[in-house]
C-alpha cells in the first residue's frame, strides 16, 4: 500500500480526490488534511491567505498519524503567488513539518510536463488576469514556454467549483494555442478528473489539470509508477525519479 497525504485549503472540489484515488487501484491511498481557508478568493496575494506555515502545520499532524509517505501542498495559487524561490523555501518547510518528501501542486505542474517532454503549455485559469499571469511567470521559471493565457476571471473557489463539464470545455478550448503542446488548467477548486478522457478528446493534446497533477506529484515522490488512462496522457507514462 502507498499512502499519499494531500493538504488542501477548504473544501472545494475535494471529491475530486477519492474519485482519483478509486482509479488508481486498491493499493494506493491519498489521504486528505485541511488547512484554514482564510478569505475564499481566487487570489494569490490575499492577506492572511492559506499559505503560512502556520496553517500548512495544521494538517500536517493528521497526515503524519495517518502513515502517509510523501505530502502535497494541494493549492496551486497557494504556491506559484511566492515566485519560484518562495514557493521553493515553502516545499522545504512543509517537509520539515512534516519530516518526508514534500511538493505543491504549482511544481507538480512543471514536473509532469517535463514527464511529458511538453515544453510549449497553454494557460486557462479561473483567476483574474493578474493572478493567472503570475502562474505564467512561475511556469516560465521552471523552464516552460507559455504559448498563451486565458482568464475567465472567477472570484472565488466556490464559483469555481461550481462548473461542469461544458464550462471546462469552453476554458480548455478558449485557452488553446496551436503551437501549446498541452493545455494548463491550474485550479484546485475544478473538478476535473472524471472530464480528462473528453477534454484530451476534443483539444487532440494532452491536458494537466490539478487535482491530477497533485496526485500525480504525490505518486512521483513516493516512487510510484501506476498507469491509469482514464485520469489522460500523464498517466499512460511510467514516472521518473526526479530529484
Amino acid at each position: 500500500m502507498t499512502a499519499l497525504g494531500l493538504l488542501t485549503p477548504g473544501h472545494s472540489a475535494e471529491d475530486d480526490y477519492p474519485r482519483i484515488e478509486q482509479l488508481l487501484g486498491s493499493d494506493i491511498r491519498v489521504d486528505t488534511a485541511h488547512t484554514g481557508i482564510g478569505e475564499d478568493t481566487s487570489r494569490a496575494d490575499t492577506p492572511g491567505g492559506t499559505d503560512s506555515a502556520e496553517r500548512l502545520a495544521e494538517g500536517v499532524a493528521a497526515l503524519r498519524l495517518a502513515g502517509v509517505e510523501a505530502v502535497v501542498w494541494a493549492s496551486t495559487s497557494g504556491s506559484f503567488g511566492h515566485g519560484w524561490e518562495g514557493a521553493q523555501e515553502q516545499v522545504r518547510t512543509l517537509a520539515r513539518l512534516a519530516g518526508m518528501p514534500a511538493s505543491s501542486t504549482s511544481f507538480a505542474f512543471v514536473h509532469a510536463a517535463g514527464e511529458m517532454g511538453v515544453r510549449r503549455v497553454a494557460v486557462g485559469a479561473t483567476y483574474p488576469p493578474d493572478v493567472a499571469e503570475l502562474f505564467a511567470r512561475f511556469l516560465r521559471a521552471g523552464g516552460l514556454e507559455v504559448t498563451g493565457v486565458r482568464s475567465s476571471g472567477a472570484g472565488t473557489a466556490a464559483e469555481a467549483a461550481t462548473w461542469e463539464e461544458e464550462d471546462l470545455l469552453t476554458l480548455a478550448r478558449a485557452a488553446d494555442t496551436a503551437d501549446a503542446e498541452a493545455v494548463v488548467l491550474p485550479d484546485t477548486a475544478l473538478r476535473t478528473a472524471a472530464h480528462l478522457p473528453l477534454l484530451e478528446k476534443a483539444l487532440s493534446k494532452p491536458v494537466l489539470t490539478a487535482s491530477q497533477v497533485t496526485v500525480w506529484e504525490g505518486l512521483r515522490l513516493a516512487d510510484r509508477r501506476v498507469n491509469a488512462p482514464s485520469l489522460g496522457t500523464l498517466f499512460t507514462r511510467e514516472p521518473r525519479v526526479q530529484a
